[in-house]
């Protein structure tokens, strides 16, 4: 197998190699390149949810609800936990979605001072239609890669998150 052309990241890394020949620069072979795809996918995502008029966030809340399954409901912890924010944002973003008609809040049957957020028909038929426009973005993306490949990627790419993971769990 033949080596892939020199990218951006080959120039970069070589030339902070001969400005510090006394430091290893290897990482960034990988991370610069997983920073750059973030940044890549980062637009191909927006440009899905523009396409369906939903930010980026907005997604992320409704898919989160979508995921659950059936009757289409979490709790605002639940989606924070989930989204990555604080309460108070959770709650802005309910908010904004509820005036949309993506979501509504009701009781929690579970806990009568609980709220449940629970994805509209109209939240759901949004959703589902920007995540077939994802899906097909992020298959283009990865479409120069065979499948063992992209398998083999996500096997790597799991181990290194795995260790991320443990470390923000320490801390």
């Amino acid at each position: 197998m033949t080596a892939p052309p020199a990218d951006e990241v080959d120039r970069i890394t070589d030339a902070w190699q001969r400005e510090r020949p006394d430091l290893d620069v290897s990482p960034l072979q990988v991370l610069s390149r997983v920073s750059r795809l973030s940044r890549l996918l980062d637009h191909a995502r927006r440009q899905a949810f523009a396409a369906h008029h939903v930010e980026t966030w907005e997604f992320d809340v409704l898919a989160a609800l979508r995921r659950a399954g059936e009757p289409y409901a979490l709790s605002p912890g639940q989606l924070g936990a989930q989204t990555l924010v604080t309460s108070g944002t959770m709650t802005n973003r309910i908010d904004r979605l509820e005036s949309r008609g993506f979501v509504r809040r009701g009781p929690d049957p579970t806990d009568r001072r609980g709220v449940r957020v629970v994805l509209t028909e109209s939240g759901r038929r949004c959703v589902d239609a920007a995540f077939v426009d994802l899906v097909a973005r992020e298959q283009d993306l990865l479409a120069s890669l065979p499948t063992d490949q992209q398998s083999e990627l996500s096997d790597r790419l799991r181990t290194l998150l795995g260790a991320f993971d443990a470390d923000q769990s320490a801390s």
